[in-house]
């Protein structure tokens, strides 16, 4: 019996997805029932495996050629298990039981609004609407999870644990501002536009100093918190500064604001850096 290669090889990014449907299924059997601080620490890792395969299923499939509407429609209902029900019923069972309704209420919201910036983002992709390759429109539903799962991670090497009275209501508040990030229309960097140089090279040392500066003061599992919060803070800050660019512009006299456009449209876009247009990952 002769085996395709090229149908063989539009199974290798598959088997990526599907194992991260795995682990979002077996985070979810873990978190299920009465749970214990052990078996929740277990969830959240198996949910963090689960972003490398997320990441990895569609470079797989460019770097062989094996992109596929199928590939897409299928990471899609991958992302919502293991990103979405999987960090949602782990938060509710982790910190946000004992709020009763309002906790699963909020659980619940996490995984509908994941659901939902999926949603539009197939949308916007079979319209051909992806907007610029440089940034995600709304936070990426696997950075949202993996917020969830450093919170779990750094608590439980931590203290070892399940949360205390006191730590519920930050975290139905994280909760909250993850779910409406996701859906929002903050823009947050791909760094897809980034070209190795001596200033993306010295940023990239800073922040690894400073997250190992914040592991070695505190634990390892913190940096990881760290760097997720600094993420979404900078989409938030230069979301916040376009808004406010964007007000000051408004009040200028029309012929300068066109003048202005004008200039602008002339600079190339992250687009052009290398003569062709930056592919966005079209898996998140």
């Amino acid at each position: 019996m002769q085996i395709n290669l090229r149908k063989a090889m539009f199974v290798l990014p598959n088997l990526f997805t599907v194992s991260s449907i795995f682990l979002g299924f077996y985070a979810l059997t873990l978190s299920a029932g009465e749970a214990t601080p052990a078996q929740l620490y277990q969830a959240a890792l198996a949910i963090f495996f689960a972003m490398f395969f997320d990441a990895f299923d569609g470079r797989v499939a460019r770097m062989t050629k094996t992109q596929s509407d199928f590939g897409v429609q299928l990471d899609s209902l991958a992302d919502v298990i293991s990103f979405g029900a999987a960090p949602a019923l782990l938060v509710y069972k982790w910190a946000l039981a004992p709020l009763g309704f309002v906790g699963l209420f909020f659980s619940f919201a996490f995984a509908a609004c994941g659901a939902l910036r999926l949603a539009r983002f197939n949308v916007l992709a079979q319209r051909g609407d992806k907007g610029s390759s440089a940034f995600f429109v709304g936070l990426p539903i696997p950075l949202a999870a993996g917020t969830i799962t450093a919170l779990v991670i750094a608590h439980y090497k931590e203290f070892g644990a399940a949360t205390n009275p006191a730590t519920r209501v930050p975290v139905l508040v994280v909760v909250a501002l993850l779910s409406f990030l996701m859906v929002s229309t903050v823009r947050y960097r791909t760094f897809k536009d980034v070209h190795l140089s001596a200033r993306s090279l010295s940023a990239f040392v800073l922040a690894s100093a400073v997250g190992l500066a914040v592991a070695y003061a505190t634990r390892a599992s913190f940096a990881l918190v760290v760097y997720m919060g600094a993420y979404i803070a900078m989409g938030l800050a230069e979301s916040l500064f376009e808004k406010a660019r964007t007000l000051d512009r408004s009040r200028l006299p029309p012929a300068v604001r066109a003048e202005l456009d004008a200039d602008e449209a002339l600079e190339p876009g992250p687009e052009d850096v290398d003569g062709d247009k930056a592919e966005q990952d079209e898996y998140i």
